[in-house]
């Protein structure tokens, strides 16, 4: 079978490269990027990908610079491109403005990865700060975006074609056609597919657990219920015991939802542990999101050991199944030169020890939402619950913000046309491909979708210690302060009233299926009073979480969604998220 190499320097999209090109029919696989060319001279054509690092540090990255005499063609992608750019003789240099979101390219000349592109401009999406300054001999540009001169270049000869931008995001309107134009120029075939990975995971089950049985952490949504339908395939439902744990950050009556879709799953053999007084207990006074992170994920680790030793379940005859998808992997900076965007539950340190000691299973693990969906399809599950909004393994507790402090900000934000503030707490972003944790910005004034969208990127480029935005909902802000807060069942009873309000709104009005997610978080901030908190609502449409634009939902129906939420208890304000990924993630924390 042929193959392209992605050689992983640790972007947040190198994996969604691979899926790209899988998707066009060719077998990829994921490379250390310090991989010597003799052991790619096999490979029909290799892609260099992004990175967080910059390749004028000291202890950057570097790739063998012998790939570039292999004469197998190259396609290096932003760290990639500039990579290139600087073996082979060029320049790179800091930029004096950051491109982080959409961006306008134009094309150049039409040839080598851009043949197939007719239009002359096109949206595509960027995450750098530093540019190429200098492109080494036997290179031309072939496009540029308005802060970039050298934003794609070729040398054709060579058959070595680079590009600043991401094509692999779905954000890139021309990214297919360029990953296309790339394949055709390595000339390998195209006989991969879902089918082909089905078959390939099957085996890999059969031979990984040999005659030893899963003990399947479980939570309803479409990931480990994929999970769990490729095991039970592989091994018979008899070999797997399925857990739910109720940590107590559940949506409104989701358990019995959760419940009901197992068993359409064919989950036969499920065991329900109701553990929400533990992990309050574990939580109190805890304000630090990783913090909050590694006690879940310690704690179902705590909980699955207790529940086996009740069972009398001999450790050496069983291993721990997961339904983590590569998002979760990536995020947590688990590749070589990847950065720690946030720690997932089932990417706490004792789990990453179980995987090295071969103790767990995880048999979607390098996919992406949109290929589990595709497999859940294939294996035969419902539309309903392949389809069903994504929902994090901490549930409500990491869309429950806490804080014991107001966190100051020196940045004063400035929008033409609107009134701005900066709260004084933090969430987690990323930002070429570095984990940020920094604020958000309110922007008050006459609701335009279309001046939204260009300030919204406009802001976290231009601001450092922004990484999101947002639009106040709900009315003039006069005084902004913090409400010490923590996990509390009160504060999650509000946060679930507030969840089921926002979902009904979503399925009433998003006939199309634009929205893909749509998170609620519960924020500790008091708007015009003390001792109150504050709503967000964040819509956004996305296809495999690595990037995601916030959707435009119609302002008469948010505006009459943010009166009925402005009368739950304690509420003092609703927030529009207006924020893409990058820079700022789907989830606040």
């Amino acid at each position: 079978m042929d193959k392209i190499a992605i050689l992983d320097f640790g972007s947040q999209f190198a994996h969604l490269l691979a899926n790209r090109i899988r998707r066009l029919g060719v077998y990829s696989e994921i490379i250390d990027a310090d991989t010597k060319a003799v052991d790619l001279k096999d490979y029909k054509g290799i892609i260099i990908s992004g990175s967080p690092a910059s390749v004028n540090a000291p202890d950057s990255p570097k790739a063998d610079p012998k790939i570039y005499e292999l004469g197998i063609p190259i396609l290096g992608v932003c760290y990639g491109h500039q990579l290139t750019m600087k073996t082979l003789g060029g320049e790179v240099r800091k930029g004096s403005v950051g491109e982080y979101g959409l961006t306008k390219f134009t094309v150049q000349k039409n040839t080598g990865v851009l043949s197939k592109l007719e239009q002359k401009t096109y949206q595509v999406y960027a995450s750098h700060f530093d540019s190429v300054g200098k492109l080494p001999e036997g290179f031309e540009a072939l496009g540029s975006t308005p802060d970039d001169q050298f934003s794609a270049t070729a040398n054709e000869e060579r058959r070595i074609y680079t590009l600043q931008f991401h094509p692999e995001v779905t954000h890139t309107e021309c990214g297919m056609q360029i990953l296309e134009s790339f394949v055709e120029i390595t000339g390998a075939n195209r006989d991969w597919s879902i089918d082909k990975f089905i078959e390939l995971e099957l085996d890999s089950i059969t031979k990984k657990v040999g005659d030893k049985k899963v003990f399947m952490l479980v939570s309803g949504g479409v990931d480990s219920s994929v999970a769990y339908v490729l095991l039970a395939k592989a091994l018979g439902p008899e070999r797997i015991y399925a857990m739910y744990v109720d940590t107590g950050f559940m949506r409104k009556n989701e358990s019995e939802e959760i419940k009901k879709f197992l068993k359409t799953a064919g989950v036969t053999d499920l065991h329900v542990e109701y553990a929400a007084e533990e992990y309050f207990m574990a939580l109190k006074n805890v304000y630090e999101p990783e913090q909050k992170r590694k006690i879940i994920g310690d704690k179902f680790l705590e909980i699955q050991r207790r529940v086996a030793q009740e069972l009398n379940l001999n450790p050496d005859e069983w291993l721990l199944g997961q339904g983590t998808i590569y998002p979760d992997t990536i995020e947590s900076g688990g590749t070589k030169n990847a950065d720690k965007i946030k720690t997932h539950h089932n990417r706490v340190p004792e789990i990453e020890e179980m995987i090295r000691q071969g103790k767990i299973i995880e048999p979607i693990k390098e996919l992406y939402k949109d290929e589990v969906r595709m497999v859940g399809r294939k294996l035969g599950l419902p539309d309903e619950m392949v389809d069903r909004h994504p929902f994090p393994g901490p549930g409500l507790a990491v869309r429950c913000l806490c804080a014991e402090v107001a966190e100051s900000c020196s940045a004063e934000v400035e929008a033409e046309g609107y009134k701005t503030n900066v709260l004084p707490i933090q969430s987690v972003g990323v930002q070429g491909d570095e984990r940020t944790y920094r604020h958000p910005a309110i922007l008050e004034g006459d609701h335009d979708w279309e001046k939204l969208r260009k300030l919204s990127p406009q802001i976290t480029n231009k601001y450092s210690e922004i990484n999101r935005v947002m639009f106040a909902a709900s009315g003039p802000i006069t005084s902004i302060s913090v409400t010490p807060s923590y996990l509390t069942e009160e504060r999650i009873a509000t946060l679930q009233e507030a969840d089921q309000l926002v979902m009904d709104f979503i399925r009433e009005t998003d006939k199309e299926g634009l929205v893909w997610q749509c998170p609620t978080v519960l924020l500790p901030i008091s708007i015009n009073a003390e001792g109150k908190e504050s709503i967000v609502i964040r819509p956004v449409s996305s296809t495999e979480a690595m990037t995601a634009n916030f959707t435009e939902l119609p302002w008469d129906g948010v505006q009459r969604l943010a009166e009925k939420l402005m009368q739950l208890p304690n509420i003092s304000a609703v927030f529009y998220d207006i924020t893409n990924k990058p820079p700022g993630t789907i989830e606040w924390e």
